[in-house]
């Protein structure tokens, strides 16, 4: 039986109208000095419909979750041109901001998939932006393999009730994984969903995860993350392969550099 038979009440974590929660254990990122070593991290805005937290990965792509590009009231899918990344915004400004040219989300993704777990496994997206960030202060982050249950994970993100400025929960835990999910002891809200889960390795964060839902799993909060790795390559494969309006394209070297980016430090 999966770990995750366990799991009940998901619920999805675009920031829209909801009654907010209180969220301990988080730090807030409200000064320059705080907020300087994950200004990689920015806020996701969907135009009309709310926001989700997403990564910078390389000058030209973000990583969020890929239920934030669909439209929670109506099911529909946000046209690429209303959303909008920015990064490191606190305060009401943001040390770059940037429009979406186009959004791959992963092919195994169903919005309306009944089947909850196969939805956060393949919860991910990238969204190129129309311009790549060249700010030597704005440090795309890496990636790394999937931690191991008992591992001590990072998250920062906005939410609903900190949409002005991104938190840092320092220390959560992974409490279980199948082959594609995380479950987490981090604590998150609406807008978190994207936010990158950061594993610290020769002091430095890599991302291993991003927050897709929370849930209740053994009569506690937990929050869900879908898995890099494969899922991630699949990605930067159907990004390669397309040209700006998803018309296949002849794969050439320049496109195998943008695979090579992700390769895992």
């Amino acid at each position: 039986m999966r770990l995750f038979l366990l799991l009940v009440l998901v619920l999805w974590l675009t920031a829209d109208r909801s009654k907010a929660e209180e969220l301990p254990l988080l730090t807030g990122l409200t000064t320059a000095d705080s907020a300087r070593p994950w200004e990689a991290v920015g806020r996701v805005n969907l135009i009309g419909t709310g926001f989700c937290t997403g990564t910078l990965i390389a000058p030209k792509l973000v990583l969020t979750a890929a239920h934030c590009i669909y439209d929670k009231r109506t099911g529909a899918r946000i046209d690429d041109g209303n959303i909008e990344f920015l990064a490191g915004w606190r305060d009401g400004r943001a040390a770059a901001t940037r429009w979406a040219r186009r959004v791959v989300i992963h092919p195994d993704y169903r919005y309306q998939n009944t089947n909850r777990m196969d939805r956060v496994a393949a919860d991910i997206a990238l969204i190129e932006l129309d311009h790549p960030i060249k700010n030597s202060r704005i440090v795309p982050f890496g990636w790394s393999k999937r931690p191991r249950v008992g591992q001590k994970v990072q998250v920062v993100s906005y939410a609903r009730d900190r949409a002005e400025s991104p938190s840092l929960q320092e220390t959560c835990n992974v409490l279980g994984r199948d082959p594609s999910v995380l479950v987490l002891s981090c604590q998150v809200n609406f807008g978190a969903s994207g936010s990158p889960i950061f594993v610290i390795k020769d002091g430095r964060p890599l991302i291993a995860s991003i927050i897709s839902a929370k849930a209740e799993w053994k009569d506690r909060r937990v929050s869900l993350g879908a898995s890099l790795g494969r899922p991630l390559l699949k990605l930067m494969d159907q990004l390669a392969k397309t040209d700006g309006v998803f018309h296949r394209i002849e794969s050439t070297s320049a496109d195998n550099s943008l695979r090579d980016t992700f390769k895992k430090p």
